[in-house]
């Protein structure tokens, strides 16, 4: 198991990016994660990356989220650069042991982003209709849904309801809060080329959180089986991003 004050899950970012490939913020942020056999989910990753386990488990996480991205130079397009996203992801290290993550999908509700991200970057997002609400009410809760539109399998929806609970008080997560959440770099493939990109942000502002219903395609259509009993779940008011230069893992 993995100690309380694991280095390679510190709480704060290890390394600064002065210029960064682009500026994001993630707001309105849940994190739903499944236990998996650890081989069920080594068979979908590169040959150079090895899955992480925690308590003998690989985790699954599904993260439905609003982005936000800047990019320099160009002006405000919130209709391209604003929108709903929902990432399938498990987490690995590469041949020297550093801890990332890896995606085994991406929805996005912008179609310019996603074919921008498909071509430039070789990443696997999908086109979708996506929506979050947050309804009004003395209850703090988040609705999610999402069905895909480009490329298939078309239909593949995800539909979660979390309620917000309590903040974890910095410094009082624990280690299979920091194993899940303290992840401060993402891997890819590039041709045949494993590469790493590190990423920059605050502190996660984390809350614990109560799925009040969920019904989930989107791991299965990952080529995972159907992600069963109650998740672990965590909720974020967000964080500001900077994502650094891809290079060779």
């Amino acid at each position: 198991m993995t100690a309380v004050n694991d280095p390679r899950y510190p709480e704060h970012a290890p390394h600064v990016i002065r210029r960064p490939t682009m500026r994001m913020v993630w707001d309105q942020l849940t994190m739903l994660h499944w236990r998996y056999p650890v081989e069920e989910v080594q068979r979908l990753i590169p040959d150079r990356l090895r899955v992480e386990s925690f308590d003998g488990s690989a985790w699954v996480g599904l993260i439905p989220f609003r982005m936000r991205i800047d990019l320099p130079f160009l002006p405000a397009m919130p209709r391209i650069l604003h929108f709903p996203e929902t990432n399938v992801r498990t987490y690995v290290v590469d041949r020297r042991g550093r801890p990332g993550v890896w995606f085994f999908s991406l929805e996005a509700s912008s179609l310019p982003a996603v074919v921008t991200a498909r071509t430039t970057y070789r990443v696997p997002y999908f086109w979708a209709d996506m929506h979050i609400e947050q309804p009004d009410g003395p209850d703090a809760r988040f609705r999610y849904r999402s069905r895909r539109r480009w490329p298939g399998p078309r239909g593949a929806s995800s539909l979660v309801d979390v309620d917000v609970g309590e903040l974890i008080e910095p410094g009082r997560s624990g280690p299979l809060d920091r194993f899940l959440t303290a992840r401060w770099a993402l891997y890819g493939t590039l041709g045949p080329l494993t590469v790493r990109a590190d990423m920059f942000h605050e502190p996660w502002p984390l809350h614990r959180g109560e799925a009040r219903g969920w019904d989930d395609e989107l791991v299965a259509a990952a080529g995972l089986r159907q992600p069963t009993g109650e998740p672990v779940v965590h909720v974020s008011p967000g964080v500001h991003v900077r994502c650094g230069w891809p290079a060779r893992a």
